[in-house]
């Protein structure tokens, strides 16, 4: 099977809101065997939709719409349905009693006319039933493509895909499998694993397919196979992933369908009964972020010092001005005293502190634009480590960011049993 993604909205293709839906389709479709042909955004306008519909018609077998079935004026998309479909507008009594219960019910607000037109949909479509919002889905087939509408609320999006969507295709169309493993590794650039893993790359079978997926002191590699074997597949892939191992070991530090490495981290420090803190300044508090984003990371994270200028530095962690004036900000010596001064300010096992240059200019510093002091203080030392990871400034910022983690994540390590 094959399907596009069609999200309408003129906020979309101006850049006021960033689609996030379409992402969550095509992961959910992927998953049942469904192969994305493609990604469309388009404006809320009937000519552009018609003209799109048009061009899709029996080149894909599923055509999933996501936008435009609001109450008001310029949501157009289930006038233009009826149009297509050569249908009419009817009042779908499920629809209006749902949407009944939840204005009048749950909102405790009389239903307006405008709320009441929620429950307009073509006399010829399967109705989506839409429990968390008052726009139903709609499913109608032409020749053979099936034309799938959403409403484009996220969670509401996300519900009919998962309760509606996906079960109603799993029921009714044969799919072959598609499979995917992610391998995570850190510390090496795409050009140097790429090298590393030449000939396993050349001899892998024309069934199972590598992308290298890069960014800034990582680099994703993902395993995509599609056949009508589940248990082969997965028996090759996993044969595959492990050859790969023994090539590449010391980089490969989990699995995208597993856990991301401060997902890892916490999880491990967790099971220790270890805590870190941050005292950041050229990351700005990122890998803070990162850590406190997972639920339950109060029971080993502390907290963080941002101390993005000097002053912080010497007011809140308390770096002496001498220090900083004999070997300055960027330094493997102040480095090494902002961990020192977070582990003991947070009372933590652990701490980790950053500071460097990101640019684009050298600013009050003389350091190379690029150049990264990165401090783990442990309960028994501190390491440094002194990178220069280039430009542009994002680039500094993420690799600064993962090689710190990636720095506690192997001193974590070594004391695991």
């Amino acid at each position: 099977m094959r399907a596009t993604i069609v999200t309408i909205g003129d906020e979309i293709l101006i850049g006021q809101i960033v689609d996030t839906n379409s992402a969550f389709i095509a992961k959910s479709l992927d998953r049942i065997g469904v192969e994305i042909s493609e990604m469309i955004s388009i404006s809320d306008d009937k000519s552009h939709i018609v003209n799109t519909f048009l061009a899709l018609q029996n080149k894909v077998d599923l055509v999933i719409i996501t936008g435009g079935l609001g109450p008001t004026k310029d949501d157009v998309t289930k006038k233009t349905f009826c149009d297509y479909f050569e249908d009419e507008l009817v009042v779908d009594a499920a629809v209006l009693a749902h949407v009944t219960q939840l204005i009048e019910g749950f909102y405790k607000r009389e239903i307006t006319q405008i709320n009441k037109d929620q429950a307009l949909v073509p006399s010829k479509c399967t109705v989506l039933h839409n429990q968390v919002g008052t726009a139903p889905g709609m499913w109608m087939k032409k020749e053979n493509t099936v034309f799938i509408s959403l409403p484009g609320v996220p969670y509401e999006m996300k519900y009919l895909v998962e309760n509606e969507i996906i079960p109603k295709v799993v029921r009714e169309y044969e799919r072959p499998y598609i499979m995917h493993k992610t391998i995570l590794t850190y510390g090496q650039g795409e050009s140097m694993v790429a090298e590393r893993i030449e000939d396993w790359e050349n001899d892998l079978p024309d069934f199972l397919k590598l992308a290298y997926l890069p960014s800034p002191g990582r680099v994703r590699l993902r395993l995509s196979a599609r056949g009508t074997d589940k248990e082969m597949l997965e028996r090759v892939i996993e044969e595959r992933v492990a050859s790969l191992d023994a090539i590449i070991h010391d980089i490969i530090v989990g699995f995208e369908d597993e856990d991301t490495i401060d997902v890892m981290i916490g999880k491990m420090l967790k099971k220790q009964g270890k805590t870190i803190a941050t005292a950041e300044s050229c990351t700005g508090g990122a890998i803070a972020s990162l850590l406190a984003a997972t639920a339950g990371a109060s029971a080993y994270f502390k907290g963080s010092v941002v101390s993005y200028a000097t002053e912080a530095k010497i007011d809140v962690l308390g770096i002496p001005d001498a220090l900083i004036k004999k070997h300055t900000v960027v330094s493997a010596e102040v480095v090494s005293a902002m961990a020192l001064s977070a582990k003991r300010l947070m009372k933590t096992d652990y701490a980790i502190a950053t500071t460097g240059n990101a640019g684009p200019t050298k600013g009050e510093v003389n350091a190379e634009i690029g150049a990264v002091f990165i401090a783990l203080a442990t309960p028994t030392e501190v390491i440094v480590e002194e990178h220069n990871f280039g430009q542009p400034r994002e680039k500094v910022i993420d690799r600064a960011v993962f090689s710190s983690l990636e720095l506690l994540r192997k001193e974590i390590l070594k004391n695991v049993l």
